[in-house]
């Protein structure tokens, strides 16, 4: 008796201490339940702050730099959904692909766009669109030596061509990835092993086809539409053995953004009936060619780090005028796109499209400059703006702003336009928002003829648009182009 009372007495104290200390792993998983609504960022806030939040993959796909512009399917489809809701875009590149979705519930973050194939296991974490694209998991595998000289039949004898044939194998793959979880099925499916290697999250599946092209590794799995780009640029791979059928790729939302979930509903199923959809769907999965050539160019964030052919001369004068050099790239990219031929209808010429009697200040005729002497022309008088902006606005990232604009319209416009900001309660020291409001206004009477205007009429448009369209291409170029150590340094 009294043995069975010990016991008793045991059992109560044990479930006493587990109501009073419940074990760790129960609170990590209340935790995790309750992180779908730790933070709301629906459509509402989004319209709100006038910005939408999208995380993306640094694909030849997805998003990438190409001479000097960003490109993509999913970057220019998320362009057309912010401008459908009439806000700015805001790019993040994902770093690690296992944990995008933690990342979509931690920061302020309002989808997720990285070729991602919509499973059972992902939808109890995150809201899925309406599909943009199907396709199918296809086995990657390198083609064997002389394959130019085999036809089809010998070709199918020397590589793997059904599941079954998968029996033995060691395939790498990210363990978050869908390939992961439809090997793990295949097994079954085949009663075989197939062993597979997990690679780290910020290994992206185009790292790996290029392990398998170079011979570093024998097998992994891709999506086809991304195996069909990859294999434009690396012809001695394989894409024809199908693992999956065809699955869906979309779009993924937290679980408490219904508002925006239905929008983006709305606006794919609308999308896919435009005949501009499937024009961009064939410039980046039907044109083998021009895949290829994006992909090879050395002036590609896929194929090189380089975006442009006067990178060194332009790192070089960045550090006189002290900015990012990528900044500085943006800068010219807006000016003349790189063309040193380029003139525009007001007389600027070369890269950096100084208008002659400015160009004269500095020693060239702008229109027959060479490129290094047009930089280093364009680079002095940046100098130059920035000494006089210096004594009035000491942030330098704002600083930046008011240089560029004087850059583009003249020093006088811009002192009008923050001698209005500061009559109009506006802060004289803020571009976005403020200054750069009343550069627009000063295409209007009542604004251009205020006494305090001393410079007049001002098409105030261009500015306006200048100053933001360098500075988003330079956070986009700082999303996938390196910097330099030595100039970081420098800088």
């Amino acid at each position: 008796m009294v043995h069975q009372y010990t016991i008793k007495i045991a059992a109560f104290l044990i479930l006493a201490i587990g109501i009073i200390n419940p074990p760790v792993c129960r609170k990590k998983d209340r935790d995790s339940d309750n992180r779908f609504s730790k933070k709301t960022i629906d459509l509402p806030q989004i319209l709100k702050r006038k910005k939408l939040v999208a995380l993306i993959d640094n694909s030849s796909t997805s998003y990438f730099i190409y001479k000097g512009e960003p490109m993509g399917f999913e970057y220019e489809m998320l362009n057309r959904f912010a401008k459908h809701l009439g806000v700015e875009l805001k790019i993040i590149v994902v770093k690690d692909m296992d944990k995008i979705f933690d990342e979509l519930y931690s920061d302020d973050i309002d989808l997720v766009a990285a070729n991602l194939t919509i499973t059972e296991d992902r939808m109890k974490t995150v809201e899925f669109t309406e599909p943009l694209i199907y396709t199918r998991q296809v086995l990657i595998q390198r083609k064997p030596k002389g394959w130019e000289n085999m036809n089809e039949s010998k070709l199918n004898e020397k590589l793997l061509r059904t599941t079954i044939d998968l029996d033995g194998k060691n395939i790498f793959v990210r363990k978050g990835s869908s390939f992961y979880s439809r090997l793990k099925n295949l097994q079954q499916e085949i009663a075989g092993k197939i062993s597979i290697t997990d690679v780290a999250g910020n290994v992206s599946t185009e790292n790996l086809i290029a392990m398998v092209a170079n011979g570093k590794i024998s097998y992994t799995i891709s999506d086809e539409n991304t195996a069909m780009v990859n294999q434009s640029y690396y012809p001695q791979i394989d894409i024809k053995t199908a693992i999956s059928f065809p699955q869906k790729i979309a779009w993924a939302v937290r679980k408490n953004s219904p508002n925006l979930l239905s929008e983006l509903n709305n606006w794919i199923l609308s999308e896919k009936q435009n005949p501009e959809f499937a024009m961009l769907y064939n410039k980046y999965f039907k044109s083998p060619k021009s895949s290829g050539a994006r992909m090879e160019s050395m002036f590609s964030s896929i194929g090189g780090n380089k975006i442009s052919c006067y990178d060194d001369m332009i790192i070089a004068y960045s550090r006189e005028v002290r900015w990012d050099w990528r900044l500085l790239a943006s800068m010219i990219y807006q000016e003349s796109k790189f063309n040193p031929y380029a003139e525009s209808w007001t007389g600027a010429c070369g890269l950096m499209q100084l208008i002659p009697t400015t160009a004269v200040q500095y020693g060239i005729d702008s229109c027959n400059a060479t490129p290094i002497a047009s930089i280093d022309a364009g680079t002095r008088h940046l100098i130059n703006l920035d000494q006089y902006w210096i004594k009035f606005i000491s942030n330098k990232e704002e600083r930046t702003k008011f240089v560029l604009a004087s850059y583009n319209v003249g020093l006088g416009h811009i002192i009008d336009a923050r001698n209005l900001a500061k009559k109009y309660g506006k802060n004289p020291d803020i571009w976005f928002d403020n200054v750069d409001l009343f550069i627009i206004l000063k295409s209007t009477p009542k604004y251009y003829n205020d006494p305090i205007v001393r410079c007049g009429y001002c098409r105030g448009q261009e500015p306006y648009n200048y100053v933001r369209e360098i500075m988003k291409r330079y956070e986009h170029y700082k999303n996938v182009i390196k910097e330099p150590v030595s100039l970081v340094e420098n800088i």
